[in-house]
């Protein structure tokens, strides 16, 4: 059995506003086996990498290498924009080594809750996934059920949008303090090339691509992920 862990702490900044969530990067970020073209960071996959679609959306022109530089392109993206990255699964096991969702078993979770307490200027969760199985959507249900919440439907339209009303402890300095943020969370499509088949059947990938042949699940994505970048 392959016990999987988590690379990379999470990258948070005290004034950060934005979390990105997944799961975990793939196992040979973990095992130090990285590609010519990975980034040692988050997402630094590059055959399945956001940092792929924020470069097209931004035009950054960034590199995709092994190299510190790599990396510090990223985080100073992340920083200027408010952004940090905190990925849902701390380790796991796996009985194949890959990067499937379904096949980590025995998972232990990160604690999301309590960084969204300790950063309370966080307004928003972007999951890079939705609640299937395994996914970092249904890995956060599954947290914070064990806390007695849960999330509020918004909007079901593709990106799916919720709420979670998170309670906020009143100090003895404010007491009258307001008792609870709302966090919304936004259940992005996944950049495995998996979900190229779910993007293919949905009714406005079909109608744009009907419109315009060359449109692809890259533009798709980039289309997306511009409104919350």
């Amino acid at each position: 059995m392959f016990i999987h862990h988590h690379p990379y702490a999470p990258f948070i900044q005290p004034d950060t506003t934005k979390l990105i969530v997944g799961t975990l990067p793939p196992p040979r970020f973990s095992t130090g086996t990285l590609l010519e073209r990975d980034v040692d960071f988050c997402y630094g996959s590059y055959y399945n990498s956001l940092w792929l679609y924020i470069d097209a959306i931004y035009r950054l022109n960034w590199r995709y290498d092994n190299s510190e530089a790599a990396v510090d392109e990223r985080k100073h993206f992340l920083i200027s924009h408010k952004i940090g990255v905190c990925d849902m699964v701390e380790r796991c096991e796996r009985a194949k080594i890959d990067a499937s969702d379904l096949g980590m078993q025995n998972v232990t979770l990160r604690n999301l809750i309590g960084y969204l307490k300790a950063y309370p200027n966080i307004d928003t969760l972007l999951f890079t996934g939705g609640n299937s199985k395994n996914g970092p959507e249904y890995f956060f249900r599954k947290h914070i059920k064990d806390q007695g919440l849960k999330l509020n439907l918004v909007s079901s339209t593709v990106p799916r949008i919720h709420e979670l009303i998170l309670p906020v402890m009143a100090s003895k300095a404010k007491p009258s303090a307001v008792s609870h943020r709302i966090i919304k969370t936004v259940s992005l499509t996944s950049v495995s090339g998996a979900a190229n088949i779910s993007i293919s059947k949905l009714p406005l990938y079909q109608h744009l691509k009907a419109k315009d042949p060359t449109f692809n699940t890259f533009d798709f994505r980039v289309m997306q992920y511009r409104e919350f970048f």
